[in-house]
């Protein structure tokens, strides 16, 4: 059920796709596509993932087409470096051109795909193992919020109106804990407990479960909207999605980023929208002294391993880092760049993903 808001979307984007009949959607190739889809599910992958690989598969198979290409075997090293150029000469129908992250997201699941086909014996060798992908970027946030800014988009829901309240515990838990969108959307009333203020983060990132802390004031206006808003919102009475919209119903993605993004605009902040938050939880954080290590693991950081970062931080030692830290409550290094360089590429790579779709 807490995937709701995901499948939804994803389910929009293939009917979408359903009602096209593209001649290369018959290339022998898309057999093979199909399988190794079908095999990713199989291995655990989740559906957003799923749908990705499908998406840039296919994308490949659109390009082989119009060169008469049509079986694995014709896909030779050279054909896969001819494509990977036509990547980067490619531009958008705004004249730029893709991003260096979003050339190497449409390449990676070429190389899974041969290394598949290889295993398989559907080809003699894996043609993909010497592709060089593009250097991953290292970009530092284009928005970093001030405390003064953050405090200032805070002020603006009207908590006398009926999801004033419920707008503001949204931005506060956002703030707060520093969590994804997608996160935010899935989460469910039994995520959140409030007498030890932690919320459980399920199926994050990679299927990823974390523990974070969820500072006093945001428990104050997550309580307040338990309280006097949440039943009001409510249409059916089995729903335990926490945030619901003015319909009753979860929050699509898209619909919380333009809530969080009106705010935003209302505060006189003109870029960013629910990243720029967790941009501000990290770098705040980080300025008042906690370790990138506890930000690490608040974040649900990608490059973590339970053997490095997990089983060492309790959630208790966590709590105490968030409250001695996070400003709602109360230098950088190379560490602290490389984390915010990683939440800047998750935003880049969500806003090519709403670009492309």
């Amino acid at each position: 059920m807490r995937a709701r808001p995901v499948k939804r979307r994803l389910r929009k984007r293939a009917m979408s796709r359903g009602v096209q009949t593209h001649a290369w959607m018959e290339n022998a190739l898309m057999h093979y596509v199909g399988l190794y889809v079908d095999w990713s599910a199989m291995t655990g992958i989740t559906e957003a993932t799923q749908f990705n690989r499908r998406r840039w598969l296919e994308r490949l198979v659109q390009w082989c087409d119009a060169r008469g290409l049509s079986q694995p075997e014709e896909l030779t090293r050279a054909v896969l470096e001819a494509y990977q150029r036509h990547l980067y000469l490619y531009r958008k129908d705004d004249g730029q051109p893709l991003a260096i992250r979003t050339q190497r997201e449409m390449l990676k699941p070429l190389v899974g795909w041969f290394k598949w086909l290889s295993r398989e014996r559907y080809v003699a060798y894996n043609v993909a193992s010497e592709l060089v992908l593009p250097k991953k970027p290292m970009a530092l946030p284009k928005v970093v919020l001030s405390v003064g800014q953050v405090e200032r988009l805070m002020a603006q829901p009207d908590v006398s109106e009926i999801t004033g309240m419920r707008d503001r515990a949204i931005l506060e838990v956002l703030y707060s804990t520093g969590m994804r969108r997608m996160e935010l959307v899935q989460l469910s009333v039994s995520d959140i407990e409030l007498e030890t203020r932690t919320v459980a983060i399920r199926c994050g990132k990679g299927r990823r479960d974390r523990f974070v802390p969820l500072g006093e004031r945001a428990c104050h206006w997550v309580e307040r909207y338990l309280l006097e808003e949440r039943a009001n919102l409510m249409v059916r009475p089995d729903e335990w999605t926490l945030f619901l919209t003015d319909y009753g119903t979860p929050f699509e993605l898209g619909h919380m980023s333009a809530l969080v993004r009106r705010y935003m605009r209302r505060a006189g902040i003109n870029e960013g929208s629910c990243h720029a938050l967790r941009h501000a939880c990290a770098t705040h954080m980080l300025e008042n002294g906690a370790d990138v290590r506890f930000i690490q693991v608040m974040l649900g950081h990608a490059e973590l391993t339970s053997t490095q970062i997990y089983t060492r931080v309790a959630i208790s030692k966590l709590r105490q880092v968030h409250t001695a830290t996070h400003p709602a409550q109360m230098k950088h290094d190379q560490g602290a760049a490389s984390l915010l360089a990683a939440i800047e590429s998750e935003a880049e790579a969500e806003a090519e993903q709403e670009s492309e779709s």
